[in-house]
């Protein structure tokens, strides 16, 4: 295997595949082709069976990509039965087998975070509680922390003292009774249940621990305690474990990222062979040079530091704006420059911001100017109303005994099993203690049901029934549910709710694309089936919506504005960073002691990173808040810039522009008013 163009010290990493091995990849030091490689490395020159390696990532995206990258390399016989895959999705692959163990079924259902919050909403009605007024995501956010922290149920203390908590020691005991009813389980427990698995089963630890001979980890800084104990029970036998990561990038320890899983590397596996990936392939030296200035603040931290062998680069630039509005203004009069001056693209700028409330005065001005923009972030495909309408009866179709989506469907669109009727239904379920799809199947017990609603259940159960067998007969996945949203007609009850006509026909296409969905599936799958189809809609990334999808806005040639974390991993010409002042960056949070003032820098480290040829840092003079003008502080990480490296200029105060940049701005401007006047 050629490894010439790899450095010495990727080269190194490759060739380093027996025992624990620590990869400190600085950002953009090229860590995707050295794990491909080093993939690569132990099928070809090793010998490896390709089912022995397991690599392990944190998005779907990177999964992909970094299979098909493998299959570049080895083709796609010799890398078939390679596992990549992410956390969750391998944790699935281990609970498919042996769930069973733990009390569940094998067909069990995964709650999207819509499903865990209604099921937490139902608990506090039975505890008498109003849900409205308190707020279900943050019990929820409670009950994930702890179960990332593998904590059960009857061990969960309240910590801080908080309403939240003691509702939450309140509700996770019930919440999790409920979800194994259901023969459910949410996205904390597919790694929580793994964990269980591996630890009170030997023969099952061993099973995988044979199976997967060869572990790589990507982004290895966003681990949690759940997840390094998940990933030490897989190696604690072979030791063949190789983490790629970069502690200066650890920026989720909000979500339950523990920094010290890469920083205890070394003590947790002895002997660990430590690389460090200092060498840059991606920005000029200046700004590497500021982003090394300001993350060896840190006292938390590996030594290393990014170099080049590029060139040095443009100097920084850091635009002191009056306010807010000024701020805008003067990143749309840079974009109109920078575009004539590096004949640089819409897509080639990205505007980073430390929370998304500030991204409201760019998408005004941006809009004003007639400028291209995405917005990353909104609402992702399968969390819509309409399509977690449409999906749950699939998802019922598989379990019968998932009541959440049970109950969704029972009475949409309406069929005559009103709120009455339902409640009549539930309480008689918990009376006997039987699933509630048991009491749909026979209602004859249920008092006052009456007989137009039981004639209803009865045609609902006789439908689902119908469709289950066809389901299992089918070879035609897609065409069966476009039949079954038809039969139900739920694209007549969309419209028949809806006060806007177009709105209600784009919930009909994502309906559409429901189905759309289901076809491309077929095609992907060598055995489709609904099941499988379910699964997959259940692991899609959070982050990563599906029809209006962060990878497909970033293909448009538009400026992108997004959040400084979900900048990470991507690379722009230029970047501005803007709301660079005490309380944005760093957050008011962190200058509060409630957040890491180093998780901060680090952040400020991960957007300094992004830019490639040139980095422009924004602060205002003072903002308005409550509708008034207050005074701002510059960001304390611009003290730990050089001044050397940064050109500093105060929004009144820059160089006027030259010739070439008024004739691009006199030419904006006309076109925009013969775009108003509709010219």
């Amino acid at each position: 295997m050629n490894l010439s163009m790899l450095n010495p010290q990727q080269q190194a990493a490759v060739r380093h595949t027996e025992g624990p091995l620590l990869l400190l990849a600085g950002a953009g030091s090229g860590k995707t082709r050295v794990i491909t490689s080093r993939i690569a490395y132990l099928v070809g020159e090793r010998g490896v069976p390709p089912e022995q390696i397991l690599a392990v990532t944190f998005t779907n995206k990177a999964s992909r990509e970094m299979h098909e990258r493998v299959i570049e390399q080895i083709g796609r016989k010799r890398a078939k039965g390679m596992v990549v895959a992410t956390f969750h999705s391998m944790c699935v692959r281990i609970l498919k087998e042996d769930i069973e163990r733990l009390g569940y079924k094998k067909n069990f259902s995964i709650y999207a975070t819509a499903d865990q919050a209604r099921l937490v909403r139902d608990i506090l009605q039975s505890l008498n509680v109003d849900g409205k007024k308190f707020d279900a995501d943050r019990i929820l956010w409670a009950i994930s922390d702890a179960k990332n922290r593998l904590v059960p149920p009857d061990q969960f203390v309240v910590r801080y003292q908080d309403e939240y908590e003691y509702l939450a020691a309140e509700v996770y005991p019930r919440y999790q009774k409920s979800l194994k009813a259901f023969n459910a389980v949410d996205f904390d427990d597919i790694i929580m249940l793994a964990v269980r698995l591996l630890k009170d089963f030997p023969e099952v630890r061993e099973k995988f621990q044979q199976r997967f001979r060869y572990l790589m980890v990507d982004e290895y800084q966003d681990t949690n305690a759940a997840q390094y104990l998940l990933l030490r029970l897989l190696a604690e036998n072979h030791r063949n474990l190789c983490v790629v990561g970069d502690d200066d990038q650890s920026i989720y320890g909000w979500r339950g990222a523990d920094l010290g899983n890469i920083l205890d590397f070394e003590k947790d596996f002895p002997g660990a062979e430590v690389i460090r990936l200092e060498q840059n392939y991606r920005s000029t030296g200046n700004i590497l040079a500021a982003a090394n200035a300001v993350i060896k603040n840190n006292k938390k931290r590996k030594d290393k530091a990014l170099w080049t062998s590029g060139d040095q680069g443009r100097q920084i630039e850091y635009l002191r704006c009056e306010d807010g509005e000024d701020e805008a203004r003067l990143v749309m009069e840079r974009i109109h420059a920078e575009r004539f001056k590096g004949n640089l693209n819409y897509s080639d700028f990205a505007v980073l911001y430390r929370t998304n409330v500030q991204s409201r005065a760019f998408e005004e001005q941006f809009r004003y100017e007639n400028i291209p923009y995405v917005l990353i972030g909104g609402q992702q495909f399968f969390d819509r109303k309409e399509v977690k309408d449409a999906v749950a009866y699939l998802r019922v179709l598989v379990n019968p005994r998932d009541e959440v989506n049970l109950l969704r469907i029972l009475n949409y669109p309406k069929r005559g099993i009103g709120e009455t009727s339902a409640d009549r239904l539930i309480r008689h379920s918990a009376e006997l203690n039987r699933p509630l799809w048991e009491v749909l199947a026979d209602p004859s017990g249920v008092v006052e049901l009456g007989d137009k609603a039981t004639e209803a259940v009865a045609s609902f159960v006789a439908l689902m029934e119908r469709y289950r067998k066809a389901f299992v007969r089918t070879r035609q996945l897609s065409h069966t549910v476009r039949e079954l949203y038809a039969e139900i007609k739920l694209e007549d009850e969309i419209y028949r709710g809806a006060d806007d006509p177009a709105k209600a026909r784009r919930r009909v296409d994502n309906l559409e694309e429901v189905v759309n969905s289901m076809a491309s599936y077929e095609e992907r799958d060598e055995k489709p089936s609904l099941a499988g189809f379910l699964e997959k809609v259940s692991l899609l990334d959070q982050d990563q919506p599906n029809r209006d999808s962060k990878e497909k806005k970033l293909q448009q040639d538009a400026v992108i504005l997004m959040s400084l974390h979900s900048s990470k991993g991507l690379e722009f010409p230029v970047v501005f960073m803007v709301g660079m002042e005490e309380e944005y960056l760093p957050h008011k949070k962190s200058i509060n002691e409630t957040f890491d003032i180093e998780e901060e820098r680090r952040l400020c480290y991960v957007g300094i990173t992004r830019a490639q040829r040139h980095l422009l840092l924004l602060g205002a003079a003072s903002r308005k808040k409550y509708g008034k003008l207050q005074p701002r502080v510059p960001s304390r990480f611009l003290q730990e810039i050089p001044a050397a490296l940064l050109q500093e200029q105060t929004s009144e105060g820059r160089p006027p522009a030259s010739e070439e940049e008024q004739e691009v701005m006199a030419s904006n401007f006309f076109s925009n008013m013969r775009a108003m006047l509709g010219d």
